[in-house]
């Protein structure tokens, strides 16, 4: 049975557009019942390759600076023969486009619908612009029946930001259009959705699914008891999608003890959209390949590495006419595995790390935040707020506590022993009682 059918629809008055041609590969698929997930992979591959080419068009006709980049790389033409030659493309490097709303825009700008924009560590932002048919046509066409079960009966409560950047508005499109899902822009924290009345529209409308980040779904329940509203009986959920901020397995297992169902992580960024999602076997995301094309390099060679090898997550839109990405260097880290997951999706699967600029050197080795994040969370007597600082290759961690019966100066202790004992690093550890919790990005490596 399909659930998803997109329910709603807009008219557009569109363009020529190179993508034209996928409308119909999409087309193809619904009438085959099958969708891109259970593709066989060489399937998958002649449809990426045939983007990719439409899309080395589509820039080499319509954008100075892409075409520039490929004729100095030896391109005659726009295309390639095979997605291994995909590494002769030069790579998109954040610095070249941040600040600057032209660089890589590839159509008129009478065409622009929509601008999204991320602000960076140096005050400048990255401008990211959509026609509407990017946003309402082409994004809409690969469906993933399998990893999204949403359908018209839900209610979706969104607490993501929905100034400036992509996820707001990016999951309402998706609950809105793809599976006629009624929507509630809680929105993060801002003047407009104080917390209490974020809870109590949730439980007014019995919100079944929410969208929202780690820490903001570690917020919202911790506040709910000050509320008098009650998780699993006021507020019954049967889903959170987890984006905007990575975590550790570990914290996701306590968010689903809290509130009582299923909580899965969604990858993505407002430049490159959607990039991964998991299943519900929870081992890792699979890649939205009817949306992108993912691969992993060396950072320090900036060569492709093969599956099962941690290196740089580079991401190449596949269906965008406004400002297409083309071999995007994102900044986290991670690493492919062959689809070989019990649900049957034939889609690559993606472990991520965290960001390159968040890897932690300790006694000579690089530890990523979710690896020291999963074994501090093991630990019962901790609470979901803490930082780790790093002062001269020396980690100091400080946490809140938890329910528990542990004086300071014990759980500091048990701190430091259960880290000694899981990756062997000696750390100092403070036990706080006033970490601030945030409405933003939640910062946990202080450097």
């Amino acid at each position: 049975m399909k659930l998803q059918s997109h329910k709603m629809k807009v008219s557009i008055d569109e363009e020529p557009s190179h993508l034209e041609p996928f409308k119909h590969f999409f087309e193809q698929l619904d009438s085959e019942g099958i969708t891109i997930e259970k593709l066989p992979r060489p399937r998958i591959e002649d449809y990426q390759l045939k983007a990719i080419n439409a899309t080395l068009a589509h820039t080499w006709n319509g954008n100075e600076y892409y075409r520039s980049k490929l004729e100095e790389a030896g391109f005659a033409e726009s295309r390639i023969d095979s997605l291994e030659q995909l590494a002769s493309v030069p790579l998109l490097k954040k610095d070249v486009i941040r600040g600057d709303k032209t660089k890589i825009l590839s159509v008129d700008p009478k065409q622009i619908g929509q601008v999204h924009l991320t602000s960076g560590t140096s005050g400048k932002p990255i401008y990211t612009a959509y026609t509407l048919a990017d946003q309402y046509v082409y994004d809409l066409l690969p469906k993933y029946l399998e990893l999204f079960k949403e359908t018209e009966v839900d209610i979706a409560a969104i607490a993501l930001p929905y100034e400036f950047a992509l996820p707001g508005l990016g999951f309402q499109r998706l609950f809105q259009f793809a599976f006629g899902t009624a929507v509630l822009s809680l929105g993060k924290g801002g003047y407009m959705a104080p917390v209490d009345k974020s809870l109590e529209l949730m439980k007014e409308y019995q919100a079944t699914v929410l969208a929202t980040t780690p820490s903001y779904a570690a917020l919202l329940v911790e506040e709910s008891e000050k509320y008098g509203i009650r998780i699993g009986e006021d507020i019954r959920l049967k889903k959170i999608w987890l984006t905007g901020e990575g975590c550790s397995s570990t914290f996701r297992d306590r968010l689903e003890k809290w509130w009582g169902c299923e909580v899965s992580f969604f990858y993505g960024s407002t430049e490159c959209g959607g990039i991964g999602v998991e299943c519900s076997e929870h081992k890792g995301y699979h890649v939205m390949e009817g949306h992108v094309k993912v691969e992993i390099i060396d950072p320090g060679t900036e060569k492709p590495i093969p599956y099962g090898k941690t290196g740089e997550i580079i991401v190449t839109t596949l269906l965008r006419e406004g400002m297409p990405m083309l071999r995007y260097q994102s900044g986290d880290i991670g690493y492919l595995q062959e689809a070989r997951c019990a649900c049957g999706n034939t889609m690559d699967v993606l472990h991520l790390r965290g960001r390159k600029e968040n890897m932690m050197h300790l006694n000579g080795e690089d530890y990523s935040p979710f690896l020291l994040e999963h074994f501090l969370m093991e630990i019962p007597d901790v609470g979901m707020w803490y930082y780790f600082k790093l002062n001269n290759g020396e980690l100091k961690i400080e946490a809140e506590p938890f329910r528990t019966k542990l004086n300071d100066e014990q759980l500091a202790e048990k701190i430091r022993k259960h880290m000694s004992d899981r990756i062997g690093i000696n750390c100092q550890v403070e036990i706080r009682h006033d970490i601030p919790r945030t409405f933003g990005k939640a910062t946990r490596v202080i450097n």
